[in-house]
């Protein structure tokens, strides 16, 4: 993978030219805004904290705010400050990700606490988190009403809490012997499908603040998030390494409760439960471990049961999207969910 792999690169596969040239356009917008905005004294705080930008990734967060925000009428540029604070809180959870979990590369590039150590990366991160709610305020400039921009950074700092209390869930997961599916669904809710949800929101607030439009947009970002969340538990299983940008199986060794490990566990006999639970949350497992505990998992059947469950809330979320007004940039915004079920990466 390209060190610099832009939105639409890393989206090359399952979407239209139409959808891929979009998307460009609104990652463009949405970089320049952000490397505007997020700058200063010293230096090596604010090159940690663009690390990741730089190095590219999908861009689906913005990329949702502008679609949700052009579907109703208003142009990019009116919201471009909500897009970027999306994105700059988007990545802010993923360098702390990265030092909770430990993981050494993302978006094929070394994490940000690889390069710069676990203390610079924390502030790193709580730097994007700051910049966050600082260029959602520029909103007022670009015509978007005081009392909307105030509402918008409700929504904002309430998911911020949400993606926290899903994050602590799946932390407490690896510890728990069993984990129910309502328990799971809860949780990524609140980990992925509470950001996407703000999205969708924070683009509606561009334009209006009618309670029925953004409940539409509310119902599309969440349950595009949920379905976001288990394709990404898929591809952890049967992914391409060079094409999702981290070690296949890494769910596995760090003990991640997973829709398919606890389908696995609540399908397959005795014995097999017992060696995936050997392997699950060991850090030295070796290859040969993982890949026999992941052959387990796909043997009860979990692939096709998240494959189902992804594409009932792509389902939910193409229907929430009905009440919007029927042009070009609601398309994006169903072709997008149905990525969202299918991608490779």
């Amino acid at each position: 993978m390209n060190s610099r792999e832009s939105g639409v690169e890393g989206l090359s596969e399952g979407l239209s030219e139409r959808c891929k040239r979009y998307i460009a356009r609104v990652a463009g917008l949405v970089d320049g805004f952000i490397y505007a905005k997020v700058h200063g004294d010293p230096e090596d705080i604010y090159d940690a904290s663009l690390h990741l930008i730089r190095a590219g990734g999908k861009r689906l967060r913005p990329v949702i705010v502008v679609a949700s925000a052009e579907a109703l009428g208003e142009e990019a540029e009116k919201a471009l400050p909500f897009a970027a604070a999306v994105e700059l809180i988007h990545n802010f959870t993923l360098v702390h990700d990265d030092i909770m979990d430990r993981d050494e590369f993302r978006r094929g590039v070394p994490t940000v606490h690889k390069l710069w150590g676990e203390p610079m990366a924390i502030i790193a991160g709580d730097l994007l988190f700051a910049k966050a709610f600082e260029v959602l305020v520029d909103a007022r400039d670009k015509g978007v009403p005081s009392q909307r921009v105030v509402e918008a950074a409700r929504v904002l700092a309430k998911a911020s809490s949400i993606i926290a209390e899903g994050q602590s869930m799946d932390m407490m997961f690896e510890e728990e012997e069993e984990v129910e599916v309502e328990e799971y669904m809860r949780m990524v809710y609140k980990k992925t499908g509470a950001l996407f949800e703000a999205a969708a929101v924070l683009g509606g607030l561009t334009s209006t603040d009618e309670d029925n439009v953004l409940s539409a947009l509310s119902a599309y970002g969440r349950n595009f998030g949920i379905a976001f969340q288990i394709r990404d538990d898929i591809l952890g299983l049967v992914g391409d390494e060079e094409t999702i940008g981290k070690p296949l199986y890494s769910d596995i060794r760090e003990g991640k409760k997973t829709l398919l490990v606890i389908y696995a566990l609540s399908k397959l006999d005795e014995d097999a439960r017992e060696k995936i639970k050997m392997t699950l949350g060991k850090r030295d497992a070796t290859r040969e471990e993982l890949e026999e505990a992941a052959e387990l998992i796909k043997s009860s059947g979990a692939i096709d049961y998240a494959e189902k469950l992804a594409e009932y809330h792509v389902s939910q979320a193409l229907n929430a999207l009905k009440s919007l007004p029927s042009n070009e940039y609601r398309s994006i915004l169903e072709e997008l969910a149905l990525y969202a079920a299918k991608r490779v990466k």
